[in-house]
């Protein structure tokens, strides 16, 4: 397991609070696979979006923060059995989910798109999937919705440890179409001149947030508070800028406000209004 040390040190010349005197590091968890939101640096240890965002989120908790690097498969029974304190992984936000961990609100909208290779005839409708190999990341949202439609368009579910292998099945003929998120689909497109960002599933709209325990209410709130200020000075819009090509408009959720603690209409919603003291 590759880990990352991120020390939120600070200098009276940097405004922010002070590391917090006796506490252990925050422990977290991403898939290193999933550029551009985490994936190996050049320089060795993990980079991307998600790495930038909590290493911000620990400086300004005055803590410092540990970066695990492992399968997705495996990182929410890892936060589960407490390993982790939450995950730094961007995770779509399910009713399922929901329902037996805590989330923050949204900071970046996902959807689900499939990825092409090139030459392959656009995918107009899930119609053009029937009998098709689709490959995915183990573990999922994506994974599921190959099941769930595995019978109804006769499916063929090839499943991936990382995304990068499920890319790279569509890249060498052995899957028709990788579905993931819009971000890492593009982004792949982007650095692959032989992969087409394509098909994006209508009403797959959903939050990318972070988890947490169940017991873990504090905590999520702290974190939650943080990336409200984040959103609101422009920090998260930045990041989100510099890692995924585009300044996010005002309605992307890299600049929503919502309303309580966690994604509204979610088991685990608080509706206690946020108040968090920024600067």
């Amino acid at each position: 397991m590759r880990r990352l040390i991120a020390a939120a040190f600070l200098s009276a010349a940097v405004a922010g609070p002070a590391l917090a005197q006796g506490q252990p590091p925050l422990r977290c968890a991403v898939d290193g696979t999933f550029a551009p939101h985490a994936f190996p640096s050049l320089q060795g240890g993990v980079q991307g979006f998600q790495i930038d965002l909590f290493r911000e989120v620990a400086r300004r908790m005055g803590r410092e923060i540990v970066i695990d690097s492992a399968a997705f498969s495996g990182l929410i029974p890892a936060l589960n059995a407490g390993r982790y304190d939450f995950l730094c992984a961007p995770t779509t936000v399910t009713r399922e989910r929901a329902e037996a961990l805590l989330f923050t609100e949204g900071y970046i909208w996902t959807e689900l798109q499939f990825g092409i290779r090139r030459g392959t005839p656009p995918i107009r409708s899930e119609e053009d999937l029937r009998g098709k190999t689709i490959s995915v990341n183990k573990g999922t949202p994506y994974e599921q919705w190959v099941n769930n439609n595995r019978e109804r368009l006769n499916l063929t579910l090839l499943a991936f440890d990382s995304q990068a292998d499920a890319a790279q099945a569509v890249i060498q003929g052995r899957a028709y179409a990788n579905l993931s998120g819009n971000t890492v689909v593009r982004y792949s497109a982007s650095r692959t001149p032989q992969y087409v960002a394509d098909f994006v599933l209508p009403g797959s709209r959903l939050h990318w947030g972070t988890p947490f325990r169940r017991d873990s209410g504090a905590m999520r709130n702290q974190v939650e508070d943080i990336l409200t200020c984040m959103k609101r000075d422009g920090t998260v819009a930045r990041l989100s800028e510099r890692w995924f090509g585009n300044a996010p408009g005002p309605d992307q959720a890299e600049r929503i406000e919502f309303p309580g603690y966690g994604p509204p209409d979610m088991p685990g919603f608080d509706p206690t209004p946020q108040n968090p003291t920024c600067g």
